[in-house]
């Protein structure tokens, strides 16, 4: 095979699972909202331990010790990780979100935030009762994928949050990430709620409910 026709062989396989994966209209959506068209459809999980998999480690045995990271581990989280620049993830623990997470050793694998108040998404308010959590910015490192450690973050979260009266885990994901949605399935985790929000350059925001489950 020549050199070019490799390339293009190799591209055509990047689409594939582009596309495979969902995340092509995922894109197609991010390149509209870059230019002012932002629709944004989206679902709202529920979880607890008693609906909830049990999830395990995939492959090398690891030693993961869940914990709650302080600001120390944000900071490193802040200056780790490419693209994430614009969020002041420091500013998530001053307003009372505590970001919880899984270390391998004294090496970060994986962090999520949570709050206990009620949060706005997209202009949407969104209420949490005293029994609820709101998890969001999820994150795993690199050299930690394909191991099952996001589904095993989230259910071993469930233990240490229960003593707290923590018994409700809500998440948003959005409709074209398939690997979000598949992620949420594999938890078991409850469809709430099927949501569409529209930015039209950044000035108008509208919200709709398409469907409650």
């Amino acid at each position: 095979m020549e050199v070019g026709e490799k390339g293009l062989s190799e591209r055509v396989i990047w689409l594939k699972n582009i596309i495979k994966n969902g995340l092509f209209l995922h894109g197609v959506r991010n390149n509209l909202a870059k230019i002012g068209l932002d629709f944004m459809p989206y679902y709202l999980f529920k979880s607890s331990l008693d609906t909830t998999t049990p999830q395990y480690i995939k492959g090398d045995k690891l030693d993961l010790k869940l914990s709650v990271f302080g600001e120390p581990e944000v900071n490193y989280v802040k200056n780790a990780i490419i693209g994430i620049e614009g969020k002041d993830l420091l500013q998530n623990l001053k307003n009372g979100e505590t970001c919880i997470g899984i270390k391998h050793n004294d090496e970060i694998v994986a962090y999520s935030f949570m709050r206990r108040q009620p949060f706005y998404f997209r202009k949407r308010y969104f209420h949490l009762g005293e029994n609820d959590s709101y998890f969001h910015s999820t994150y795993v490192f690199e050299n930690y994928r394909g191991k099952n450690i996001a589904p095993y973050l989230r259910y071993q979260r469930f233990n240490l949050l229960e003593k707290q009266g923590v018994l409700y885990h809500y998440s948003i994901s959005e409709y074209f990430n398939k690997s979000a949605i598949k992620f949420q399935k594999k938890t078991n985790a409850q469809t709430v709620a099927l949501y569409l929000s529209v930015i039209l350059f950044n000035k108008w925001t509208m919200n709709f409910t398409l469907k409650n489950y």
